[in-house]
C-alpha cells in the first residue's frame, strides 16, 4: 500500500498559520467565500459537521428542559434603544433595513423606493425581540420558568472576516430563559456553561477552561458572563461558548413582570447563552495537521471510507462485493448513541489521489481492500489521527472498530490537553509578561506565547500593556488558584489569577 510522502497542505502551520487554516478549509471542501463580501457558503461536508454538532447540542438542551422556538430576523430599532448598554455594544455591527421595495431607476437599474416608518435591525442577537414576547407571555409566577432555544442565523457587520471564525452572517443557537429569582437564573447560567464544556470536551475533543469574564469583557447588558476558552495550535485563545446572567436589565427594559406568590409584582430574571459555527473553526485549529483536516470521530460526517483496489473488471466485481458486505457489517456497529457511518469510494481515479482526498477531509479511518486482502479475509486500515497503518483480519477489525474510534477520540483530546499544559505558565512580573507575548522568531510571528496565569488588581491597571501586546483577559477560571498575590503590573493585592492570551 502507498503511504503519503508529502504534506497535503501548503503552507504548513509553522510557515504561515493563518494561510494554513484557510487551506485546510479549502482542502476539506468545508466552505468558501460567497459573492456577498464577508459572508460564506458552507458546503455539504462542512454543513454535515455543523448538523452533527446541532444534533448533539439540541439533545443536550432538551435533556435539560429546553424547547425550541423561532423569533423574527428583523428587530425594530426602538427595541434596541430600550437597553442602552446593549445597543452600544452592538451598534457598530448592526445591519439596518430602511426600505421595503425596489423600483426601476432612470439608468436601467433598481433603487429602494418604500421608506419604512421605523428602521429594522437584522438580528445581531435576539434579547430585545424575544424579551418583548416574554413580556406578553409572563403574567404570573406560574408562567415561569420559560426555557427556550432557537437555531438561527445572525448578522454582525464584519469586513475583516475569516471563514467560520468571523463572518458577517453566521449560524448559531441562542438560548433565552426567564426565571422568578436571581438564584434560579444564575443556576441556569452555570448549567448551560457546563453543557457547553461537556460538548466541547467529550464530542469536539477540545479541552476548555471555564471561567467568568471581567467587567470589560462582558456581554453588553449582562451582569455576569461565563465562557469556555480553548487554546488553538498557534497558542491563541478562542472563546468557544458563552452563558450570560442578564439580571433584571432586559426585564426592566422590556417590562417582563410577574405576580409572585405573595401577590406582589416583580421583574423577572433572565439569561441568554449561545455557540456558533465558530466551533468548526475551533475544531479545525485544535486538531488538524499539515496533511489537512482531522475530525473527532464523534462528530465526523463519515467514520470510515472503504477504498476498493482492483486492476480489471473481474477483480472489480469480487472486490466490490466484499466491500459492500464489509460496509453492511460495519454499519451495524455503534459509536456511543450513533451508528457508525461507512462509505465506499469507487470513483474512477488513481488510488493516491483518492487517498489524499479523504486525508484532507479528515475521515477518521480509511480502509483499503484488494484481492490479496480478500484472500486473507483481511483489511488494510489507516488512522487519520496518528497516520498508523496496519493490516487486520476482517473479524478483528469489525469487532474492535468502535473501540478504535473511541481511542482516536481520546487521543485527540489528550494531544490538545498536552499542548495547552505545555504552553500555560504562571507569570508574576511585567518583564516576564512582555517577554512571553513577544514573538521570538520573526519568521513565525503568529506562533508564540500561550496562556499566562497572572494576578491583576484591575483592568485599568493592565490596560496599557494589554493594548501594547494585543493581549486580552480571557477569563477568571472557576477552578483557579484562590490564593491571593500581587498584580503583575502594579504590585497591588489581587484575589485570583486570570488567564491572559492573544485571541481570535
Amino acid at each position: 500500500m502507498n503511504k503519503p510522502t508529502k504534506t497535503a497542505i501548503e503552507p504548513t502551520r509553522t510557515q504561515d498559520y493563518p494561510e494554513w487554516y484557510q487551506q485546510v478549509i479549502k482542502g476539506a471542501d468545508l466552505a468558501e467565500n460567497s459573492p456577498v463580501r464577508g459572508c460564506m457558503v458552507i458546503k455539504p461536508w462542512g454543513y454535515a459537521l455543523w448538523e452533527n454538532m446541532q444534533r448533539v447540542l439540541d439533545k443536550m438542551f432538551k435533556d435539560t428542559g429546553h424547547q425550541n422556538a423561532y423569533f423574527p430576523l428583523f428587530i425594530p430599532m426602538s427595541f434596541l434603544e430600550k437597553e442602552a448598554q446593549h445597543v452600544e455594544g452592538f451598534a457598530k455591527e448592526c445591519a439596518v433595513v430602511t426600505h421595503h421595495r425596489l423600483e426601476p431607476d432612470p439608468n436601467g437599474g433598481l433603487r429602494p423606493a418604500g421608506p419604512l416608518e421605523e428602521p429594522l435591525i437584522v438580528r445581531p442577537t435576539s434579547e430585545t425581540i424575544i424579551g418583548a414576547m416574554y413580556a406578553k407571555w409572563v403574567q404570573s409566577y406560574r408562567d415561569l420558568p420559560i426555557l427556550i432555544n432557537q437555531w438561527a442565523n445572525v448578522v454582525r457587520w464584519e469586513m475583516r472576516t475569516r471563514l467560520f471564525l468571523r463572518t458577517a452572517e453566521f449560524l448559531w443557537q441562542e438560548g433565552h430563559t426567564v426565571h422568578a429569582t436571581a438564584e434560579e437564573a444564575m443556576e441556569e447560567t452555570r448549567k448551560m456553561l457546563e453543557v457547553y464544556a461537556d460538548f466541547a470536551e467529550n464530542y469536539m475533543a477540545v479541552p476548555v477552561i471555564k471561567g467568568e469574564k471581567t467587567a470589560g469583557e462582558r456581554f453588553p447588558g449582562a451582569d455576569v458572563t461565563l465562557s469556555i476558552e480553548a487554546m488553538m495550535q498557534d497558542r491563541k485563545a478562542l472563546q468557544a461558548g458563552t452563558s450570560h446572567f442578564l439580571g433584571q436589565n432586559f426585564s426592566k427594559a422590556q417590562e417582563i413582570k410577574f405576580q409572585d406568590q405573595n401577590g406582589q409584582m416583580s421583574y423577572a430574571w433572565t439569561t441568554s447563552w449561545g455557540v456558533s459555527t465558530r466551533l468548526i473553526g475551533a475544531l479545525i485549529m485544535t486538531h488538524s495537521d499539515d496533511d489537512g483536516l482531522i475530525l473527532p470521530p464523534r462528530l465526523a460526517p463519515s467514520h470510515i471510507v472503504i477504498q476498493p483496489i482492483y486492476r480489471d473488471d473481474a477483480q472489480r466485481s469480487e472486490v466490490l462485493t466484499y466491500c459492500q458486505s464489509l460496509r453492511k457489517e460495519l454499519s451495524t456497529q455503534m459509536l456511543g448513541e450513533r451508528a457508525i457511518e461507512v462509505s465506499i469510494d469507487d470513483r474512477d481515479m488513481r488510488g493516491g489521489e483518492k487517498k489524499w482526498y479523504h486525508v484532507k477531509r479528515g475521515v477518521p479511518l480509511r480502509v483499503e481492500v484488494g484481492p490479496k486482502d480478500i484472500a486473507k479475509d483481511a483489511v488494510f486500515v489507516a488512522r487519520r489521527d496518528t497516520g498508523e497503518q496496519v493490516s487486520m483480519s476482517r473479524s478483528e477489525f469489525t469487532a474492535s472498530v468502535s473501540k478504535i474510534l473511541m481511542q482516536m477520540q481520546q487521543n485527540l483530546f489528550d494531544r490538545a490537553t498536552k499542548l495547552r499544559a505545555d504552553h500555560t505558565v504562571k507569570i508574576d512580573n511585567l518583564d516576564d509578561f512582555r517577554a512571553y507575548f513577544t514573538p521570538k522568531n520573526a519568521e513565525q510571528p503568529e506562533i508564540h506565547g500561550g496562556f499566562a496565569e497572572c494576578h491583576f488588581a484591575s483592568e485599568a491597571d493592565v490596560a496599557e500593556i494589554l493594548n501594547e501586546l494585543k493581549v486580552t483577559i480571557r477569563c477568571i477560571p472557576m477552578d483557579g488558584d484562590d490564593q491571593g498575590g500581587p498584580c503583575f503590573v502594579t504590585g497591588k493585592p489581587s484575589g485570583k489569577r486570570a488567564i491572559f492570551a492573544k485571541a481570535y
